[in-house]
């Protein structure tokens, strides 16, 4: 059995030291040099509980895109408000999940293909077999095996 082409796995570690740092700079004017970043703030769904996310910020086609496959993604089933911090500004946005196999895995082929093989597996956190960009099929394969999805988010009215 070969690896996956696509390791979704976050560094804990890691990420339990540079969260909080982002968590504050990205709501400050130092956000507008984290351009990569953003901070997302929302209720969860179910219980009610506040969460703040810092996450990598993808644009495609002028719209801003989070890809994850982390559990609170689902708080946006079905839309969902949030406070978003992107480069020095907060504002409220609309973020909507999209879980369609074949959507999913074409957001993530175009925003990968975007930065390039290197950049886009630090953006997305993500390891790619080989270090080549995946195919879409390879894409649909980590929707499905890692639970990979995307959110939309909107500026609210």
């Amino acid at each position: 059995m070969t690896d996956p082409a696509i390791d979704a796995q976050s560094p804990e570690a890691l990420l339990r030291v540079v969260n909080p740092i982002l968590r504050r700079a990205l709501k400050t004017p130092l956000g507008g040099f984290l351009g990569d970043f953003m901070l997302i703030a929302f209720t969860g769904r179910k219980s009610g509980k506040q969460y703040s996310i810092p996450v990598s910020a993808h644009q495609l086609d002028g719209e801003l895109y989070v890809v994850a496959e982390a559990q609170w993604k689902y708080n946006f089933r079905d839309g969902a408000d949030a406070q978003v911090s992107h480069r020095g500004k907060t504002r409220t946005m609309r973020g909507e999940l999209i879980t369609d196999r074949s959507t999913v895995a074409g957001i993530c082929e175009r925003v990968a293909t975007s930065y390039g093989p290197k950049k886009a597996q630090r953006q997305m956190g993500m390891k790619f077999r080989d270090g080549r960009l995946p195919t879409i099929a390879e894409w649909e394969e980590a929707v499905d095996g890692v639970k990979l999805a995307a959110i939309k988010l909107t500026p609210t009215a």
